[in-house]
């Protein structure tokens, strides 16, 4: 099975509306408003802006985990969200091939057939040379790098990544911002917050959070503490 067979596009169009988005935590300012976007199967988007703009807090809106302060989403089509976090986890004694193969098993694939779509999957990040190590033994560039592969394995209608490349060398991070950008090509939405701007450069749409930052606020701090302005 090619990679292209492995990550079909979806049958029905997905897309991802935003309107008019604000948020904000009880009692903090404003981290963003007035955010509207429309993302699209076939698009890798970037979500950039300085830090504690609040770049992981919109994933979390568009896995629906977080309830927006203001404004919605509409995630048409979009059943299964799959989520890199920045900080990879695994089981210490399972190979890495194991944590691969896991998403292609539970679809219900037998071990003989779901073994080479996660070594294609990984050698995608190139990572076959280490499909036989422990996750305990895998550096945190590596880790990374699998957690990557193995959302591409689950196969999900939206992919939501988060500082893929904080772990990585310059040459590794360049590999993986490459393949982040030609991902979405599979039929895929997929989200990169990041600060890295080799990774920001790959994608095909960026959503800086800078530019949607709070108005200055009044002198009693009601543009961003109180009221939606």
């Amino acid at each position: 099975m090619t990679g292209t067979e492995m990550l079909a596009p979806a049958a029905v169009p997905m897309r991802v509306v935003g309107e008019d988005l604000a948020h904000r935590f009880p009692g903090t300012d404003v981290l963003f408003e007035h955010l509207s976007f429309t993302l699209e199967a076939g698009r890798t988007v970037a979500i950039c802006g300085p830090s504690g703009c609040g770049k992981s807090t919109l994933l979390s809106i568009l896995a629906g985990w977080e309830k927006p302060w203001a404004g919605t989403v509409d995630r048409g089509g979009v059943r299964r969200v799959g989520w890199v976090f920045q900080n990879p986890y695994g089981v210490a004694e399972r190979t890495a091939l194991d944590h691969v193969v896991f998403p292609l098993l539970a679809q219900g694939l037998r071990r003989a057939d779901a073994e080479p779509q996660a070594l294609e999957a990984m050698g995608l990040f190139e990572l076959e040379y280490a499909a036989d190590r422990s996750f305990a033994a895998l550096s945190g560039g590596e880790a990374q790098r699998l957690m990557l592969a193995r959302a591409v394995c689950s196969k999900p209608d939206m992919l939501l990544v988060d500082e893929p490349t904080a772990q990585l060398d310059t040459r590794t991070a360049h590999s993986v911002s490459h393949v982040l950008g030609n991902l979405a090509g599979h039929g895929m939405i997929v989200v990169v917050a990041t600060h890295d701007r080799d990774t920001r450069d790959a994608c095909q749409q960026v959503i800086d959070l800078a530019d949607y930052a709070p108005a200055d606020p009044a002198p009693d701090g009601s543009a961003l503490k109180g009221e939606r302005p």
